[in-house]
């Protein structure tokens, strides 16, 4: 039989972790390593459950308990489903709940470089990409464009941030990925050589004059391929440039000097994943 809970009580602390703590506060929510992050819409949270991740908790509207969520409470029935009109909702939570349904779940522990790289032809690397929005989305551009794994700086916005994962649809569960040791020197060569080291060619996507097209034929003939994609504001460090064995840029008309991260990985991952 499902858990449904009818909420009463705005202050009660089982509600925290939707309506009070931060993303922050949600990482490590019981220690470093053992926290909860929230998946947010039907969809979403059935991806979630789809790889494997472990829900803690519901949080419901109402006329989702015999519609859309009836499918996800029946394969979560040992873990307590909270409840209320989507009005109760938007005011616990601050926000308008997108499709009107959020699940807390464990987060996992993450696998080693070696373990997400395995089989990997193409991967992206993210370096420094402080958006969760951008991170999401090249998430989904991942996904949909034959990227078989994602490698993040510790300086990134965490792939189950809240707004990623929403962004993602989801695709944050499907896309093998992991962050570079926090421990390394803090020089970005030090990733890039552990990439060598596991066998990859790497291209650093930035606008430098001796950039190759990402049309150029040397990227597609590389076995193993990583694209290294930058911060917003800054884009790449240059020590990271230098690192790589290309750079690469996408020709670009009418003056526009560049494309926000997340376009641009659209554009690299669609001409680079095709092998």
């Amino acid at each position: 039989m499902p858990n449904i809970i009818e909420i009463t009580d705005f202050h009660a602390p089982e509600l925290d972790v939707y309506a009070r703590l931060t993303e922050n506060q949600l990482l490590n929510l019981w220690g470093p390593g053992h926290g909860l992050f929230i998946a947010e819409s039907p969809r979403v949270i059935e991806r979630a459950l789809n790889a494997g991740y472990a829900p803690v908790s519901l949080l419901l509207e109402r006329k989702h308990i015999d519609g859309e969520a009836k499918g996800i409470i029946a394969r979560c029935e040992e873990i307590p489903v909270y409840t209320a009109d989507f009005e109760v909702l938007t005011r616990l939570t601050g926000f308008k709940l997108t499709r009107g349904a959020l699940c807390a779940m464990h987060r996992p522990i993450l696998p080693d470089l070696k373990t997400v790289c395995a089989g990997a032809r193409r991967i992206a690397v993210l370096e420094n990409v402080m958006n969760p929005t951008n991170v999401g989305a090249i998430f989904r551009n991942a996904a949909a464009l034959n990227i078989d794994a994602i490698v993040l700086t510790p300086a990134c916005s965490n792939p189950l941030y809240r707004r990623a994962v929403r962004v993602s649809m989801g695709t944050v569960f499907q896309i093998p990925w992991s962050f570079f040791d926090r421990e390394l020197p803090k020089q970005p060569p030090a990733d890039i050589r552990i990439l060598k080291d596991l066998g990859f060619v790497t291209a650093a996507m930035a606008l430098e004059k001796n950039s190759l097209s990402v049309t150029d034929p040397r990227l597609k003939t590389a076995e193993k391929l990583a694209i290294v994609l930058g911060n917003e504001g800054e884009g790449l460090a240059e020590d990271t440039i230098n690192a790589c064995d290309y750079t690469v840029c996408i020709p670009m008309n009418h003056g526009v000097d560049s494309l926000n991260v997340a376009a641009a990985s659209a554009v690299a991952f669609w001409e680079l994943g095709r092998v």
